[in-house]
Protein backbone atom coordinates (compact mmCIF):
# COMPACT_ATOMS: atom_id res chain seq x y z
CA UNK A 1 0.00 0.00 0.00
CA UNK A 2 1.21 3.34 -1.14
CA UNK A 3 2.12 5.54 2.73
CA UNK A 4 2.42 9.02 0.86
CA UNK A 5 -0.77 10.78 0.41
CA UNK A 6 -2.04 12.62 -2.70
CA UNK A 7 -1.51 16.20 -2.43
CA UNK A 8 -4.76 16.66 -4.75
CA UNK A 9 -7.54 18.67 -2.24
CA UNK A 10 -10.03 19.71 -4.44
CA UNK A 11 -11.01 16.36 -6.66
CA UNK A 12 -12.92 17.05 -9.42
CA UNK A 13 -16.71 16.19 -10.87
CA UNK A 14 -15.70 12.34 -12.64
CA UNK A 15 -16.51 9.52 -10.53
CA UNK A 16 -15.63 6.06 -12.29
CA UNK A 17 -15.74 2.26 -12.17
CA UNK A 18 -12.52 0.39 -12.79
CA UNK A 19 -12.83 -3.54 -13.33
CA UNK A 20 -13.38 -6.39 -16.07
CA UNK A 21 -15.69 -6.42 -17.68
CA UNK A 22 -18.05 -3.48 -16.93
CA UNK A 23 -20.27 -3.11 -19.98
CA UNK A 24 -22.98 -5.18 -17.53
CA UNK A 25 -22.42 -3.01 -14.81
CA UNK A 26 -25.78 -1.03 -13.35
CA UNK A 27 -23.43 1.14 -11.45
CA UNK A 28 -23.22 4.41 -14.13
CA UNK A 29 -27.05 4.23 -13.92
CA UNK A 30 -27.74 4.23 -10.34
CA UNK A 31 -25.25 6.96 -9.82
CA UNK A 32 -25.99 9.31 -12.73
CA UNK A 33 -29.49 9.00 -11.67
CA UNK A 34 -28.75 9.83 -8.65
CA UNK A 35 -26.64 12.73 -9.11
CA UNK A 36 -28.88 14.69 -11.59
CA UNK A 37 -31.94 14.13 -8.75
CA UNK A 38 -30.09 16.48 -6.28
CA UNK A 39 -28.14 18.80 -8.90
CA UNK A 40 -24.88 16.94 -8.41
CA UNK A 41 -22.42 17.90 -11.03
CA UNK A 42 -20.59 15.00 -10.75
CA UNK A 43 -20.96 12.14 -13.88
CA UNK A 44 -20.34 8.76 -13.41
CA UNK A 45 -18.26 6.18 -16.09
CA UNK A 46 -17.30 2.71 -16.28
CA UNK A 47 -13.72 2.02 -17.25
CA UNK A 48 -12.86 -1.50 -18.61
CA UNK A 49 -9.34 -1.62 -17.21
CA UNK A 50 -7.04 -4.92 -17.48
CA UNK A 51 -5.21 -6.54 -13.78
CA UNK A 52 -2.08 -5.59 -15.90
CA UNK A 53 -3.27 -1.95 -16.42
CA UNK A 54 -4.59 -1.40 -12.75
CA UNK A 55 -1.76 0.49 -11.23
CA UNK A 56 -2.11 2.78 -14.06
CA UNK A 57 -5.55 3.25 -13.73
CA UNK A 58 -5.23 4.32 -10.22
CA UNK A 59 -2.49 6.88 -10.98
CA UNK A 60 -4.49 8.12 -13.61
CA UNK A 61 -7.41 8.77 -11.22
CA UNK A 62 -4.94 10.80 -8.80
CA UNK A 63 -3.20 12.72 -12.47
CA UNK A 64 -6.84 14.10 -13.38
CA UNK A 65 -7.97 14.49 -9.93
CA UNK A 66 -11.07 11.86 -9.72
CA UNK A 67 -13.81 12.83 -7.04
CA UNK A 68 -13.74 8.78 -6.62
CA UNK A 69 -14.22 5.70 -7.79
CA UNK A 70 -15.93 2.42 -7.48
CA UNK A 71 -13.59 -0.91 -8.46
CA UNK A 72 -15.22 -4.54 -9.16
CA UNK A 73 -13.82 -7.71 -10.09
CA UNK A 74 -11.32 -8.51 -10.51
CA UNK A 75 -9.54 -5.93 -8.91
CA UNK A 76 -11.07 -5.25 -5.58
CA UNK A 77 -7.92 -7.62 -3.72
CA UNK A 78 -5.13 -6.08 -6.07
CA UNK A 79 -6.27 -2.19 -5.91
CA UNK A 80 -5.21 -2.15 -2.49
CA UNK A 81 -1.23 -2.04 -2.87
CA UNK A 82 -2.15 0.99 -5.08
CA UNK A 83 -3.81 3.17 -2.21
CA UNK A 84 -2.68 5.12 0.97
CA UNK A 85 -5.07 4.08 3.43
CA UNK A 86 -8.17 1.51 4.15
CA UNK A 87 -11.16 1.98 6.34
CA UNK A 88 -11.40 -0.47 8.98
CA UNK A 89 -14.19 -2.79 7.07
CA UNK A 90 -11.68 -3.36 4.07
CA UNK A 91 -8.88 -4.02 5.98
CA UNK A 92 -10.61 -6.58 7.44
CA UNK A 93 -13.04 -7.75 4.75
CA UNK A 94 -9.54 -7.60 2.42
CA UNK A 95 -11.18 -6.34 -0.29
CA UNK A 96 -12.18 -2.63 -1.60
CA UNK A 97 -15.12 -1.15 -3.81
CA UNK A 98 -15.25 2.31 -3.20
CA UNK A 99 -11.84 4.64 -3.14
CA UNK A 100 -12.22 7.92 -1.50
CA UNK A 101 -10.13 11.42 -0.73
CA UNK A 102 -9.50 11.93 2.72
CA UNK A 103 -8.86 15.71 4.01
CA UNK A 104 -5.36 14.88 3.87
CA UNK A 105 -5.75 13.85 0.60
CA UNK A 106 -4.98 10.32 0.85
CA UNK A 107 -6.58 8.22 -1.59
CA UNK A 108 -8.61 5.43 0.70
CA UNK A 109 -10.18 2.34 0.19
CA UNK A 110 -13.61 1.59 1.74
CA UNK A 111 -15.81 -1.80 1.44
CA UNK A 112 -19.49 -0.66 1.02
CA UNK A 113 -20.21 -4.31 0.06
CA UNK A 114 -20.91 -5.01 3.66
CA UNK A 115 -23.25 -1.90 4.57
CA UNK A 116 -25.03 -2.99 0.89
CA UNK A 117 -26.10 -6.60 2.64
CA UNK A 118 -27.19 -5.35 5.49
CA UNK A 119 -29.04 -2.44 4.68
CA UNK A 120 -32.45 -4.87 3.45
CA UNK A 121 -31.87 -6.74 6.58
CA UNK A 122 -32.12 -4.23 9.13
CA UNK A 123 -35.23 -4.01 9.19
CA UNK A 124 -35.65 -7.37 9.35
CA UNK A 125 -33.38 -7.47 12.55
CA UNK A 126 -36.27 -8.82 14.93
CA UNK A 127 -36.52 -12.38 12.77
CA UNK A 128 -32.62 -12.56 13.12
CA UNK A 129 -31.10 -11.66 16.53
CA UNK A 130 -30.10 -14.64 18.34
CA UNK A 131 -31.07 -17.52 15.60
CA UNK A 132 -29.07 -19.30 12.51
CA UNK A 133 -27.65 -17.79 9.48
CA UNK A 134 -25.67 -19.97 6.51
CA UNK A 135 -23.83 -18.31 3.69
CA UNK A 136 -23.39 -20.74 0.90
CA UNK A 137 -19.45 -19.54 -0.76
CA UNK A 138 -15.94 -18.70 0.33
CA UNK A 139 -15.38 -16.15 -1.73
CA UNK A 140 -14.89 -11.85 -1.45
CA UNK A 141 -18.64 -11.59 -1.52
CA UNK A 142 -19.32 -14.34 1.33
CA UNK A 143 -16.58 -12.59 2.85
CA UNK A 144 -17.88 -9.19 2.75
CA UNK A 145 -21.61 -10.93 4.01
CA UNK A 146 -19.55 -12.54 6.95
CA UNK A 147 -17.95 -9.41 8.21
CA UNK A 148 -21.50 -7.46 8.18
CA UNK A 149 -23.31 -10.55 10.30
CA UNK A 150 -20.49 -10.50 12.53
CA UNK A 151 -20.43 -6.50 13.01
CA UNK A 152 -24.31 -6.49 12.97
CA UNK A 153 -25.33 -6.51 16.18
CA UNK A 154 -27.50 -9.64 15.35
CA UNK A 155 -25.86 -11.43 18.16
CA UNK A 156 -25.98 -14.47 16.04
CA UNK A 157 -26.21 -17.98 17.41
CA UNK A 158 -24.46 -19.59 14.34
CA UNK A 159 -23.23 -18.37 11.34
CA UNK A 160 -22.28 -21.75 9.14
CA UNK A 161 -20.23 -20.97 5.93
CA UNK A 162 -20.80 -23.49 3.17
CA UNK A 163 -18.34 -24.21 0.90
CA UNK A 164 -17.52 -26.33 -2.07
CA UNK A 165 -13.33 -25.94 -0.98
CA UNK A 166 -13.83 -25.96 2.89
CA UNK A 167 -10.03 -25.02 3.06
CA UNK A 168 -11.27 -21.44 1.61
CA UNK A 169 -13.82 -20.92 4.48
CA UNK A 170 -11.73 -21.87 7.14
CA UNK A 171 -9.09 -19.03 5.80
CA UNK A 172 -12.29 -16.55 5.76
CA UNK A 173 -13.27 -17.89 9.68
CA UNK A 174 -9.70 -17.62 10.57
CA UNK A 175 -9.40 -14.05 8.86
CA UNK A 176 -12.53 -13.22 10.56
CA UNK A 177 -12.08 -14.81 13.78
CA UNK A 178 -11.26 -11.36 16.18
CA UNK A 179 -14.72 -10.55 14.69
CA UNK A 180 -16.16 -13.50 16.29
CA UNK A 181 -16.96 -12.47 19.22
CA UNK A 182 -19.48 -14.99 20.48
CA UNK A 183 -17.77 -18.29 18.79
CA UNK A 184 -20.79 -18.03 16.19
CA UNK A 185 -18.53 -19.36 13.29
CA UNK A 186 -18.60 -22.76 11.75
CA UNK A 187 -17.69 -24.12 8.38
CA UNK A 188 -19.13 -27.29 6.37
CA UNK A 189 -18.38 -28.98 3.23
CA UNK A 190 -21.00 -27.77 1.00
CA UNK A 191 -22.56 -31.10 0.61
CA UNK A 192 -22.65 -31.82 4.37
CA UNK A 193 -24.96 -28.76 4.99
CA UNK A 194 -28.38 -30.21 5.46
CA UNK A 195 -28.88 -30.03 9.04
CA UNK A 196 -27.59 -26.12 9.00
CA UNK A 197 -29.61 -25.59 5.69
CA UNK A 198 -32.86 -26.58 7.58
CA UNK A 199 -31.69 -24.81 11.15
CA UNK A 200 -31.17 -21.11 9.16
CA UNK A 201 -33.27 -18.24 9.96
CA UNK A 202 -31.17 -16.50 7.22
CA UNK A 203 -30.06 -18.21 4.03
CA UNK A 204 -27.16 -16.58 1.38
CA UNK A 205 -26.03 -17.03 -1.79
CA UNK A 206 -22.59 -15.61 -1.71
CA UNK A 207 -21.89 -17.43 -4.85
CA UNK A 208 -22.03 -17.05 -8.50
CA UNK A 209 -24.66 -20.04 -8.99
CA UNK A 210 -27.62 -18.80 -10.29
CA UNK A 211 -26.40 -15.44 -12.26
CA UNK A 212 -27.13 -14.93 -15.70
CA UNK A 213 -26.21 -16.75 -18.39
CA UNK A 214 -27.07 -19.64 -16.49
CA UNK A 215 -29.84 -18.86 -14.03
CA UNK A 216 -30.60 -22.91 -13.75
CA UNK A 217 -27.44 -22.95 -10.75
CA UNK A 218 -28.28 -22.65 -7.74
CA UNK A 219 -26.14 -23.20 -4.50
CA UNK A 220 -29.05 -25.85 -3.09
CA UNK A 221 -30.46 -28.33 -4.90
CA UNK A 222 -32.59 -29.60 -2.13
CA UNK A 223 -35.44 -27.47 -2.10
CA UNK A 224 -37.29 -29.54 0.67
CA UNK A 225 -34.98 -28.16 2.92
CA UNK A 226 -36.54 -24.33 2.90
CA UNK A 227 -39.05 -23.25 4.92
CA UNK A 228 -41.36 -20.56 6.43
CA UNK A 229 -39.61 -18.21 8.59
CA UNK A 230 -36.55 -18.54 6.72
CA UNK A 231 -34.93 -15.20 4.75
CA UNK A 232 -33.56 -16.37 1.41
CA UNK A 233 -31.25 -13.61 0.36
CA UNK A 234 -29.39 -13.99 -2.95
CA UNK A 235 -26.38 -11.70 -3.47
CA UNK A 236 -26.88 -12.37 -7.67
CA UNK A 237 -29.28 -9.64 -9.07
CA UNK A 238 -29.32 -11.08 -12.87
CA UNK A 239 -31.75 -12.59 -13.13
CA UNK A 240 -33.81 -10.70 -10.54
CA UNK A 241 -35.11 -14.01 -9.51
CA UNK A 242 -33.56 -16.68 -9.20
CA UNK A 243 -33.82 -20.53 -8.98
CA UNK A 244 -32.65 -20.44 -5.19
CA UNK A 245 -34.64 -17.60 -4.55
CA UNK A 246 -37.91 -18.78 -6.55
CA UNK A 247 -37.65 -22.32 -4.90
CA UNK A 248 -37.26 -21.00 -1.20
CA UNK A 249 -40.38 -18.51 -1.67
CA UNK A 250 -42.63 -21.68 -2.76
CA UNK A 251 -41.57 -23.72 0.41
CA UNK A 252 -42.64 -20.09 2.41
CA UNK A 253 -39.63 -18.51 2.45
CA UNK A 254 -39.35 -14.69 2.62
CA UNK A 255 -37.01 -13.57 -0.59
CA UNK A 256 -34.79 -10.61 -0.87
CA UNK A 257 -32.94 -10.05 -4.50
CA UNK A 258 -29.69 -9.00 -4.82
CA UNK A 259 -30.58 -5.49 -5.97
CA UNK A 260 -31.02 -4.47 -2.74
CA UNK A 261 -27.76 -4.95 -1.39
CA UNK A 262 -26.68 -3.00 -5.04
CA UNK A 263 -28.51 -0.14 -4.24
CA UNK A 264 -27.28 -0.60 -0.73
CA UNK A 265 -23.62 -0.29 -1.57
CA UNK A 266 -24.26 2.11 -4.27
CA UNK A 267 -26.27 4.49 -1.54
CA UNK A 268 -22.83 4.34 0.92
CA UNK A 269 -20.32 4.97 -1.19
CA UNK A 270 -22.33 7.79 -3.00
CA UNK A 271 -22.24 8.92 1.02
CA UNK A 272 -18.19 8.81 0.73
CA UNK A 273 -17.95 10.74 -2.69
CA UNK A 274 -20.65 13.40 -1.69
CA UNK A 275 -21.61 13.45 2.26
CA UNK A 276 -25.39 13.00 0.87
CA UNK A 277 -27.71 9.83 1.46
CA UNK A 278 -28.44 8.81 -2.28
CA UNK A 279 -32.16 9.50 -3.48
CA UNK A 280 -32.98 5.65 -3.68
CA UNK A 281 -36.39 6.40 -4.65
CA UNK A 282 -35.27 7.27 -7.93
CA UNK A 283 -32.58 5.23 -8.09
CA UNK A 284 -34.96 1.87 -8.17
CA UNK A 285 -37.70 3.69 -10.29
CA UNK A 286 -35.02 4.14 -12.87
CA UNK A 287 -33.58 0.32 -12.48
CA UNK A 288 -37.14 -0.55 -13.21
CA UNK A 289 -37.83 1.49 -16.33
CA UNK A 290 -34.19 -0.03 -17.12
CA UNK A 291 -35.69 -4.00 -16.52
CA UNK A 292 -38.50 -2.95 -18.78
CA UNK A 293 -36.94 -1.95 -21.74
Amino acid sequence: MNNRPSKIAHPGSLVALLGRPVAHSLSPLMHNTAFRAQDVSHVYVAFEVAPQALGEAVAGLRALGLAGANVTVPHKEAVVEHLDALTERAEAVGAVNTLFWKKNGALTGDNTDAAGFLAPLEPRSDRLRGRNALIFGAGGAARAATYALLTSGFALRRLTLAARTPSRAERLAADLAPFDEKGALAVVPEGEAGEAVRSAHLLVNATPLGMEPDPEGTPWSDASDFSGGQLAYDLVYAPRETRFLHEAERQGATPIGGLEMLVGQAAASYRRWTGRDMPTGAVRQALREHRRA
